[in-house]
Protein backbone atom coordinates (compact mmCIF):
# COMPACT_ATOMS: atom_id res chain seq x y z
CA UNK A 1 0.00 0.00 0.00
CA UNK A 2 1.18 3.50 -0.82
CA UNK A 3 2.04 5.69 2.14
CA UNK A 4 2.24 9.41 1.54
CA UNK A 5 2.81 12.50 3.65
CA UNK A 6 -0.38 14.55 3.83
CA UNK A 7 0.41 18.26 4.21
CA UNK A 8 -3.09 18.84 5.53
CA UNK A 9 -2.80 16.48 8.51
CA UNK A 10 0.99 16.97 8.83
CA UNK A 11 1.69 13.24 8.91
CA UNK A 12 2.48 10.26 6.72
CA UNK A 13 -0.63 8.24 6.01
CA UNK A 14 -1.72 5.15 4.13
CA UNK A 15 -3.29 6.36 0.89
CA UNK A 16 -6.96 5.37 0.78
CA UNK A 17 -8.52 6.57 -2.47
CA UNK A 18 -12.13 7.60 -2.82
CA UNK A 19 -12.47 5.06 -5.62
CA UNK A 20 -9.90 2.27 -6.05
CA UNK A 21 -10.81 2.07 -9.73
CA UNK A 22 -10.24 5.75 -10.52
CA UNK A 23 -7.69 7.97 -8.78
CA UNK A 24 -8.07 11.72 -9.30
CA UNK A 25 -5.02 13.94 -8.89
CA UNK A 26 -4.50 17.66 -9.56
CA UNK A 27 -1.22 19.57 -9.45
CA UNK A 28 -0.65 23.26 -10.09
CA UNK A 29 1.05 23.87 -13.43
CA UNK A 30 3.11 26.77 -14.77
CA UNK A 31 2.36 30.40 -15.54
CA UNK A 32 3.67 30.52 -19.09
CA UNK A 33 5.60 33.78 -19.38
CA UNK A 34 9.22 32.59 -19.34
CA UNK A 35 11.37 29.48 -19.56
CA UNK A 36 11.32 27.22 -16.53
CA UNK A 37 14.31 27.14 -14.24
CA UNK A 38 15.62 24.08 -12.44
CA UNK A 39 13.60 25.00 -9.32
CA UNK A 40 10.38 24.93 -11.36
CA UNK A 41 11.52 21.66 -12.88
CA UNK A 42 11.73 20.08 -9.43
CA UNK A 43 8.04 20.77 -8.77
CA UNK A 44 7.01 19.31 -12.11
CA UNK A 45 9.24 16.26 -11.74
CA UNK A 46 7.85 15.55 -8.25
CA UNK A 47 4.32 15.81 -9.61
CA UNK A 48 5.29 13.41 -12.39
CA UNK A 49 6.87 11.05 -9.85
CA UNK A 50 3.62 10.75 -7.92
CA UNK A 51 1.59 10.33 -11.11
CA UNK A 52 3.87 7.53 -12.31
CA UNK A 53 3.64 5.65 -9.01
CA UNK A 54 -0.14 6.01 -8.90
CA UNK A 55 -0.43 4.77 -12.49
CA UNK A 56 1.83 1.85 -11.63
CA UNK A 57 -0.58 0.75 -8.89
CA UNK A 58 -4.11 1.62 -9.95
CA UNK A 59 -6.10 0.71 -13.09
CA UNK A 60 -7.12 4.29 -13.89
CA UNK A 61 -5.59 7.60 -12.85
CA UNK A 62 -6.65 11.01 -14.12
CA UNK A 63 -3.81 13.45 -13.58
CA UNK A 64 -4.66 17.11 -14.25
CA UNK A 65 -2.19 20.00 -14.33
CA UNK A 66 -3.37 23.44 -15.39
CA UNK A 67 -1.80 26.14 -17.53
CA UNK A 68 -2.12 29.74 -16.31
CA UNK A 69 -2.24 31.77 -19.51
CA UNK A 70 -3.62 35.02 -18.07
CA UNK A 71 -1.61 36.74 -15.36
CA UNK A 72 0.07 40.08 -14.62
CA UNK A 73 3.49 38.54 -15.37
CA UNK A 74 2.30 37.38 -18.78
CA UNK A 75 0.95 40.84 -19.51
CA UNK A 76 4.30 42.42 -18.58
CA UNK A 77 6.22 39.91 -20.70
CA UNK A 78 3.94 40.64 -23.67
CA UNK A 79 4.60 44.36 -23.29
CA UNK A 80 8.36 43.80 -23.16
CA UNK A 81 8.37 41.61 -26.26
CA UNK A 82 5.75 43.78 -28.00
CA UNK A 83 3.48 40.86 -28.80
CA UNK A 84 0.05 39.68 -27.66
CA UNK A 85 -0.44 37.72 -24.44
CA UNK A 86 -1.60 34.81 -26.62
CA UNK A 87 1.70 34.86 -28.48
CA UNK A 88 3.63 34.91 -25.20
CA UNK A 89 1.64 32.13 -23.57
CA UNK A 90 1.75 29.92 -26.69
CA UNK A 91 5.49 30.45 -27.08
CA UNK A 92 6.36 29.51 -23.51
CA UNK A 93 3.79 26.73 -23.32
CA UNK A 94 5.48 24.99 -26.24
CA UNK A 95 8.91 25.51 -24.67
CA UNK A 96 7.51 24.11 -21.41
CA UNK A 97 6.38 20.95 -23.22
CA UNK A 98 9.85 20.54 -24.72
CA UNK A 99 11.43 20.97 -21.30
CA UNK A 100 9.09 18.37 -19.78
CA UNK A 101 9.98 15.89 -22.50
CA UNK A 102 13.70 16.51 -22.01
CA UNK A 103 13.36 15.37 -18.37
CA UNK A 104 11.23 12.32 -19.10
CA UNK A 105 8.13 13.98 -17.61
CA UNK A 106 4.92 12.64 -19.08
CA UNK A 107 2.19 15.05 -20.15
CA UNK A 108 -0.76 15.19 -17.75
CA UNK A 109 -3.93 13.43 -18.82
CA UNK A 110 -5.68 16.79 -18.90
CA UNK A 111 -4.06 20.21 -19.23
CA UNK A 112 -6.76 22.89 -18.94
CA UNK A 113 -5.99 26.52 -19.88
CA UNK A 114 -7.35 29.23 -17.61
CA UNK A 115 -8.68 31.36 -20.47
CA UNK A 116 -10.95 28.51 -21.57
CA UNK A 117 -12.86 28.70 -18.28
CA UNK A 118 -13.60 32.41 -17.90
CA UNK A 119 -17.40 32.05 -18.07
CA UNK A 120 -17.33 29.32 -15.45
CA UNK A 121 -15.15 31.52 -13.22
CA UNK A 122 -17.63 34.37 -13.51
CA UNK A 123 -20.47 32.01 -12.50
CA UNK A 124 -18.37 30.80 -9.56
CA UNK A 125 -17.78 34.35 -8.34
CA UNK A 126 -21.45 35.22 -8.62
CA UNK A 127 -22.39 32.35 -6.32
CA UNK A 128 -19.73 33.41 -3.78
CA UNK A 129 -21.17 36.93 -3.79
CA UNK A 130 -24.74 35.66 -3.45
CA UNK A 131 -23.74 33.50 -0.46
CA UNK A 132 -22.08 36.52 1.22
CA UNK A 133 -18.60 35.00 0.97
CA UNK A 134 -17.33 37.71 -1.38
CA UNK A 135 -17.83 41.45 -1.82
CA UNK A 136 -17.48 44.04 -4.58
CA UNK A 137 -15.57 47.31 -4.62
CA UNK A 138 -15.26 49.42 -7.77
CA UNK A 139 -14.94 46.53 -10.18
CA UNK A 140 -12.91 44.38 -7.79
CA UNK A 141 -14.38 41.26 -6.23
CA UNK A 142 -12.69 39.90 -3.12
CA UNK A 143 -13.17 36.80 -1.02
CA UNK A 144 -13.90 37.51 2.65
CA UNK A 145 -11.52 35.18 4.50
CA UNK A 146 -13.30 35.66 7.84
CA UNK A 147 -16.26 33.74 6.42
CA UNK A 148 -14.24 30.50 6.26
CA UNK A 149 -13.49 29.42 9.83
CA UNK A 150 -10.66 27.05 8.85
CA UNK A 151 -8.76 29.60 6.79
CA UNK A 152 -5.04 28.81 6.98
CA UNK A 153 -5.59 25.15 7.87
CA UNK A 154 -3.09 23.92 5.28
CA UNK A 155 -0.21 26.31 5.97
CA UNK A 156 -0.91 26.27 9.71
CA UNK A 157 -0.76 30.03 9.96
CA UNK A 158 -2.84 31.89 12.51
CA UNK A 159 -5.30 34.15 10.71
CA UNK A 160 -4.28 37.23 12.69
CA UNK A 161 -0.59 36.68 11.96
CA UNK A 162 -0.80 36.02 8.27
CA UNK A 163 0.44 38.44 5.66
CA UNK A 164 -0.97 38.72 2.21
CA UNK A 165 0.79 36.79 -0.54
CA UNK A 166 3.06 38.50 -3.04
CA UNK A 167 0.41 38.44 -5.77
CA UNK A 168 -2.16 40.27 -3.58
CA UNK A 169 -1.77 44.01 -3.10
CA UNK A 170 -2.80 45.42 0.29
CA UNK A 171 -5.51 47.78 -0.90
CA UNK A 172 -7.46 50.04 1.43
CA UNK A 173 -10.76 48.63 0.22
CA UNK A 174 -10.03 45.20 1.70
CA UNK A 175 -12.11 44.35 4.73
CA UNK A 176 -9.36 42.07 6.04
CA UNK A 177 -5.66 41.92 5.27
CA UNK A 178 -5.91 38.34 3.96
CA UNK A 179 -8.88 38.89 1.66
CA UNK A 180 -7.89 37.96 -1.87
CA UNK A 181 -8.89 38.88 -5.39
CA UNK A 182 -11.46 36.87 -7.32
CA UNK A 183 -11.84 39.44 -10.11
CA UNK A 184 -9.91 42.60 -10.94
CA UNK A 185 -10.46 45.40 -13.48
CA UNK A 186 -8.41 45.53 -16.68
CA UNK A 187 -7.25 49.03 -17.54
CA UNK A 188 -5.28 50.85 -20.25
CA UNK A 189 -5.54 48.25 -22.96
CA UNK A 190 -4.93 45.28 -20.67
CA UNK A 191 -6.61 42.03 -21.74
CA UNK A 192 -9.88 41.13 -20.10
CA UNK A 193 -13.46 39.90 -20.38
CA UNK A 194 -16.86 41.43 -19.77
CA UNK A 195 -18.43 40.56 -16.43
CA UNK A 196 -21.20 41.80 -14.10
CA UNK A 197 -18.49 43.90 -12.37
CA UNK A 198 -17.04 45.41 -15.51
CA UNK A 199 -14.25 44.57 -17.93
CA UNK A 200 -11.56 42.59 -16.13
CA UNK A 201 -9.90 39.26 -15.49
CA UNK A 202 -9.95 36.52 -12.83
CA UNK A 203 -7.68 36.20 -9.83
CA UNK A 204 -4.96 33.56 -9.90
CA UNK A 205 -6.30 31.55 -6.94
CA UNK A 206 -9.75 31.22 -8.47
CA UNK A 207 -8.42 29.58 -11.62
CA UNK A 208 -7.27 26.38 -9.93
CA UNK A 209 -10.45 25.95 -7.88
CA UNK A 210 -12.61 26.17 -10.99
CA UNK A 211 -10.43 24.05 -13.28
CA UNK A 212 -9.78 21.29 -10.72
CA UNK A 213 -13.47 20.94 -9.92
CA UNK A 214 -14.64 21.00 -13.52
CA UNK A 215 -12.08 18.40 -14.63
CA UNK A 216 -12.20 16.07 -11.62
CA UNK A 217 -15.30 16.97 -9.58
CA UNK A 218 -14.91 17.27 -5.82
CA UNK A 219 -13.78 15.87 -3.57
CA UNK A 220 -10.84 14.38 -5.43
CA UNK A 221 -7.96 12.36 -4.04
CA UNK A 222 -4.79 14.46 -4.19
CA UNK A 223 -3.89 18.10 -4.77
CA UNK A 224 -0.23 18.96 -5.23
CA UNK A 225 2.30 21.72 -5.79
CA UNK A 226 5.44 23.30 -4.36
CA UNK A 227 5.81 24.28 -0.71
CA UNK A 228 5.65 27.93 -1.76
CA UNK A 229 2.03 27.42 -2.85
CA UNK A 230 0.70 26.36 0.55
CA UNK A 231 0.11 30.00 1.47
CA UNK A 232 -1.59 31.87 0.09
CA UNK A 233 -2.51 29.93 -3.06
CA UNK A 234 -3.65 26.58 -1.66
CA UNK A 235 -5.13 28.07 1.51
CA UNK A 236 -7.16 30.38 -0.74
CA UNK A 237 -8.25 27.53 -3.00
CA UNK A 238 -9.53 25.58 -0.01
CA UNK A 239 -11.37 28.60 1.39
CA UNK A 240 -13.18 29.60 -1.81
CA UNK A 241 -14.01 26.05 -2.89
CA UNK A 242 -15.39 25.01 0.48
CA UNK A 243 -17.30 28.29 0.82
CA UNK A 244 -18.78 27.78 -2.66
CA UNK A 245 -20.17 24.44 -1.50
CA UNK A 246 -21.20 25.56 1.97
CA UNK A 247 -18.59 23.43 3.72
CA UNK A 248 -16.03 24.21 6.39
CA UNK A 249 -14.05 20.99 5.96
CA UNK A 250 -11.00 21.10 3.64
CA UNK A 251 -11.32 17.35 2.94
CA UNK A 252 -14.49 18.17 1.01
CA UNK A 253 -12.19 19.69 -1.63
CA UNK A 254 -9.17 17.35 -1.70
CA UNK A 255 -8.35 14.47 0.63
CA UNK A 256 -4.55 14.54 0.48
CA UNK A 257 -2.20 17.47 -0.11
CA UNK A 258 1.21 16.77 -1.66
CA UNK A 259 3.99 19.38 -1.53
CA UNK A 260 7.63 19.30 -2.60
CA UNK A 261 10.50 21.20 -1.01
CA UNK A 262 12.52 24.01 -2.52
CA UNK A 263 15.67 23.85 -4.58
CA UNK A 264 18.43 25.94 -3.02
CA UNK A 265 21.56 27.58 -4.35
CA UNK A 266 24.05 28.41 -1.59
CA UNK A 267 21.31 27.85 1.01
CA UNK A 268 19.05 30.38 -0.70
CA UNK A 269 15.79 29.49 -2.41
CA UNK A 270 16.06 29.75 -6.18
CA UNK A 271 13.59 32.17 -7.75
CA UNK A 272 13.34 34.59 -10.66
CA UNK A 273 12.61 37.44 -8.25
CA UNK A 274 15.94 36.86 -6.48
CA UNK A 275 17.77 36.65 -9.79
CA UNK A 276 19.60 33.44 -8.84
CA UNK A 277 18.09 31.07 -11.36
CA UNK A 278 19.64 28.23 -13.32
CA UNK A 279 17.67 27.57 -16.49
CA UNK A 280 17.09 24.04 -17.66
CA UNK A 281 18.16 24.85 -21.21
CA UNK A 282 21.66 25.73 -19.95
CA UNK A 283 22.04 22.45 -18.06
CA UNK A 284 20.97 20.50 -21.15
CA UNK A 285 24.07 21.80 -22.92
CA UNK A 286 26.18 19.71 -20.53
CA UNK A 287 24.02 16.91 -19.10
CA UNK A 288 21.42 14.68 -20.67
CA UNK A 289 17.84 14.73 -19.44
CA UNK A 290 18.01 11.47 -17.48
CA UNK A 291 21.06 12.68 -15.56
CA UNK A 292 19.27 15.89 -14.55
CA UNK A 293 16.15 13.88 -13.65
CA UNK A 294 18.23 11.57 -11.46
CA UNK A 295 19.86 14.56 -9.74
CA UNK A 296 16.46 16.11 -9.02
CA UNK A 297 15.19 12.83 -7.55
CA UNK A 298 18.32 12.11 -5.52
CA UNK A 299 16.87 14.09 -2.59
CA UNK A 300 13.56 13.14 -0.98
CA UNK A 301 10.79 15.23 -2.51
CA UNK A 302 9.86 16.88 0.80
CA UNK A 303 13.42 17.99 1.57
CA UNK A 304 15.25 21.00 0.11
CA UNK A 305 17.81 20.18 -2.58
CA UNK A 306 21.25 21.76 -2.11
CA UNK A 307 21.77 22.22 -5.86
CA UNK A 308 25.34 22.29 -7.16
CA UNK A 309 27.62 20.80 -9.79
CA UNK A 310 28.74 18.01 -7.47
CA UNK A 311 25.17 16.71 -7.28
CA UNK A 312 24.91 16.69 -11.07
CA UNK A 313 28.26 14.95 -11.50
CA UNK A 314 27.26 12.28 -8.98
CA UNK A 315 24.01 11.69 -10.85
CA UNK A 316 25.93 11.49 -14.11
CA UNK A 317 28.27 8.85 -12.68
CA UNK A 318 25.40 6.75 -11.30
CA UNK A 319 23.47 7.04 -14.58
CA UNK A 320 26.46 5.84 -16.60
CA UNK A 321 27.03 2.84 -14.31
CA UNK A 322 23.42 1.77 -14.66
CA UNK A 323 23.41 2.31 -18.42
CA UNK A 324 26.56 0.21 -18.76
CA UNK A 325 24.91 -2.60 -16.80
CA UNK A 326 21.67 -2.49 -18.82
CA UNK A 327 23.04 -1.91 -22.33
CA UNK A 328 22.62 -5.55 -23.42
CA UNK A 329 19.36 -6.21 -21.56
CA UNK A 330 15.94 -6.15 -23.17
CA UNK A 331 13.93 -4.22 -20.57
CA UNK A 332 10.41 -2.82 -20.64
CA UNK A 333 10.02 0.05 -18.15
CA UNK A 334 7.09 -0.70 -15.83
CA UNK A 335 6.16 -0.61 -12.15
CA UNK A 336 6.75 -4.10 -10.77
CA UNK A 337 5.12 -3.77 -7.37
CA UNK A 338 6.91 -6.77 -5.83
CA UNK A 339 10.39 -5.26 -6.32
CA UNK A 340 12.59 -3.62 -3.70
CA UNK A 341 12.60 -0.42 -5.76
CA UNK A 342 8.79 -0.33 -5.76
CA UNK A 343 8.69 -0.87 -1.99
CA UNK A 344 11.04 2.08 -1.50
CA UNK A 345 8.76 4.25 -3.62
CA UNK A 346 5.58 3.09 -1.91
CA UNK A 347 7.01 4.47 1.33
CA UNK A 348 6.33 8.16 0.67
CA UNK A 349 8.19 8.11 -2.68
CA UNK A 350 11.60 7.46 -1.13
CA UNK A 351 13.69 8.06 -4.25
CA UNK A 352 17.09 8.40 -2.47
CA UNK A 353 16.60 4.92 -0.99
CA UNK A 354 15.53 3.56 -4.39
CA UNK A 355 18.71 4.96 -6.01
CA UNK A 356 20.84 3.40 -3.27
CA UNK A 357 18.99 0.10 -3.69
CA UNK A 358 19.60 -0.12 -7.44
CA UNK A 359 23.31 0.61 -6.98
CA UNK A 360 23.60 -2.27 -4.50
CA UNK A 361 21.65 -4.59 -6.80
CA UNK A 362 23.85 -4.03 -9.84
CA UNK A 363 26.92 -4.71 -7.70
CA UNK A 364 25.46 -8.06 -6.58
CA UNK A 365 22.76 -8.97 -9.11
CA UNK A 366 19.91 -11.25 -8.04
CA UNK A 367 17.54 -13.38 -10.11
CA UNK A 368 15.01 -10.54 -9.99
CA UNK A 369 17.41 -7.87 -11.25
CA UNK A 370 15.59 -7.27 -14.54
CA UNK A 371 12.29 -6.53 -12.75
CA UNK A 372 14.15 -4.15 -10.44
CA UNK A 373 15.75 -2.38 -13.40
CA UNK A 374 12.43 -2.11 -15.22
CA UNK A 375 10.90 -0.41 -12.19
CA UNK A 376 13.91 1.87 -11.86
CA UNK A 377 13.74 2.87 -15.54
CA UNK A 378 9.99 3.50 -15.29
CA UNK A 379 10.54 6.08 -12.55
CA UNK A 380 14.01 7.50 -13.11
CA UNK A 381 14.46 7.41 -16.87
CA UNK A 382 12.38 8.00 -19.95
CA UNK A 383 14.06 11.00 -21.49
CA UNK A 384 15.33 10.42 -25.00
CA UNK A 385 16.98 13.82 -24.89
CA UNK A 386 20.73 13.97 -25.26
CA UNK A 387 23.06 16.88 -24.72
CA UNK A 388 22.34 19.55 -27.30
CA UNK A 389 25.21 20.18 -29.68
CA UNK A 390 25.56 23.28 -31.81
CA UNK A 391 28.12 23.68 -34.60
CA UNK A 392 30.63 25.39 -32.30
CA UNK A 393 30.46 22.53 -29.80
CA UNK A 394 30.94 19.94 -32.54
CA UNK A 395 33.94 21.87 -33.90
CA UNK A 396 35.47 22.04 -30.42
CA UNK A 397 35.04 18.29 -29.91
CA UNK A 398 36.54 17.43 -33.28
CA UNK A 399 39.46 19.79 -32.67
CA UNK A 400 40.24 18.10 -29.35
CA UNK A 401 40.03 14.65 -30.92
CA UNK A 402 42.43 15.70 -33.63
CA UNK A 403 44.86 17.08 -31.02
CA UNK A 404 44.61 13.80 -29.10
CA UNK A 405 45.31 11.76 -32.24
CA UNK A 406 48.43 13.86 -32.90
CA UNK A 407 49.56 13.49 -29.28
CA UNK A 408 49.17 9.71 -29.43
CA UNK A 409 50.98 9.53 -32.78
CA UNK A 410 53.89 11.47 -31.27
CA UNK A 411 53.94 9.25 -28.19
CA UNK A 412 52.77 12.05 -25.88
CA UNK A 413 50.37 9.83 -23.94
CA UNK A 414 50.06 12.10 -20.90
CA UNK A 415 48.72 14.89 -23.13
CA UNK A 416 46.43 12.40 -24.88
CA UNK A 417 45.03 11.31 -21.50
CA UNK A 418 44.48 14.93 -20.46
CA UNK A 419 42.49 15.56 -23.63
CA UNK A 420 40.45 12.39 -23.05
CA UNK A 421 39.66 13.60 -19.51
CA UNK A 422 38.56 16.96 -20.90
CA UNK A 423 36.27 15.26 -23.42
CA UNK A 424 34.83 13.06 -20.68
CA UNK A 425 33.93 16.13 -18.66
CA UNK A 426 32.13 17.44 -21.76
CA UNK A 427 30.04 14.23 -21.68
CA UNK A 428 31.80 12.94 -24.83
CA UNK A 429 32.51 9.21 -25.10
CA UNK A 430 35.42 8.27 -27.38
CA UNK A 431 36.49 4.89 -28.67
CA UNK A 432 39.56 3.89 -30.66
CA UNK A 433 38.41 1.48 -33.38
CA UNK A 434 40.75 0.14 -36.05
CA UNK A 435 43.15 3.01 -35.56
CA UNK A 436 40.36 5.63 -35.82
CA UNK A 437 38.78 7.66 -33.03
CA UNK A 438 34.97 7.75 -32.99
CA UNK A 439 32.90 9.78 -30.54
CA UNK A 440 29.37 10.06 -29.25
CA UNK A 441 27.40 11.84 -26.53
Amino acid sequence: MLKIYNSLTKQKESFEPLDQNHIKYYSCGPTVYNRIHIGNARAFICADLLAKVLKGIYPKVTYVSNITDIDDKIIEAAKEEKVSIKDISNKYFNIYLEDLESLGINKPDLQPFATDYINEMIDYIEKLIDSNNAYIHEGNVLFDTTKFKNYGCLSGRNLDEQKAGERVNLETYKRNVNDFTLWKPSNNGEPGWESPWGFGRPGWHLECSVMSELTLNIPFDIHGGGNDLKFPHHDNEIAQTCAYHGSSEPQDFARYWFHNGFLNLDNEKMSKSLGNVVYLEDLLDVYDGNQIRLALLSTHYRQPIPWNKTLLEQAKTVSKKINKFTKDLNLTPKFNVDTLIAQDLLDDLNTPKAIATIQKLIQSPSNNIESELETFQYIFEGSKHKVRLDDNKISEIEKLIKERDIARKNGNYDQADEIRDKLTKMNVIIEDINGKTVWKI
